[in-house]
């Protein structure tokens, strides 16, 4: 079974007097286990879609299914306990928190979710040394580089075991030696067992990544199936 199945789903915003179609019709699976890019231009509607498949959003029609639960209709509760449980998030910015050292910020889902004291820490320092930062536990994300503060995001999106990591432009802020090196740790959790989405604009990041997801205007134009991804490859 599909870890992400999306079946005829379409989003649609009202902008002033207008409606604008940001997904039409949009059909996509992608399995466990899966190291895919979703890669677009700039309006192409790959940021709908990784909302969307990120639990921040629900479709206007069609279905959306995570881990064989429909989403679809879900409430804005639903939804964050389906983020929580199922889903962890790499961001081009960090979203770390200046006055909270590495450890604390990687510890900051399992407050959310209650998860005793004790075994908070010892799950954080697994996903920090995880990611080779344990050198770095005390220091705050000013101390880092930005590389290292990848990694911190890296760790704090682990740590609660989530079935798929959505990174969305995790290499944009950093220089291309850094982003090469985060590219390789994401490659590593990928053969680990870990589902990763990419979510990029540069086809160079893309190309390193298994399979390739293209939206535009809307509409997935290749890769919709893990199937298609191979035919392209061998084409």
């Amino acid at each position: 079974m599909a870890l992400v199945e999306l079946k005829q789903v379409t989003k649609q915003y009202r902008v002033g007097d207008q409606d604008i179609l940001a997904l039409d019709h949009v059909d996509l699976t992608i399995d466990a286990g899966e190291f895919a890019a979703i890669i677009g231009p700039s309006g192409s509607g790959k940021s709908t879609l990784m909302h969307l498949l990120g639990c921040l959003d629900t479709p206007s029609s069609g279905t959306l299914s995570i881990d064989g639960i429909d989403v679809s209709r879900a409430s804005n509760d639903q939804l964050a306990e389906m983020r929580n449980r199922k889903i962890g998030f790499v961001f081009q910015s960090f979203n770390l928190l200046p006055k909270f050292d590495v450890l604390q910020n990687v510890e900051l889902p399992m407050v959310y979710a209650g998860m005793p004291p004790k075994q908070r820490k010892e799950r954080a320092m697994a996903a920090i040394e995880r990611v080779g930062l344990a050198h770095r536990v005390h220091n705050n994300p000013l101390q880092l580089s930005g590389g290292q503060c990848q990694r911190v995001a890296i760790a704090r999106a682990l740590v609660n075991e989530p079935k798929i990591v959505f990174a969305d432009e995790p290499t944009g802020n950093l220089d291309s030696n850094t982003g090469a090196s985060i590219l390789q740790l994401f490659r590593e959790l990928s053969e680990a067992g870990r589902t990763i989405v990419l979510v990029t604009h540069d086809n160079n990041i893309a190309r390193q990544t298994p399979r390739r997801i293209e939206i535009r205007d809307g509409k997935i134009t290749s890769g919709a199936t893990r199937e298609d991804a191979v035919l392209e490859a061998l084409a």
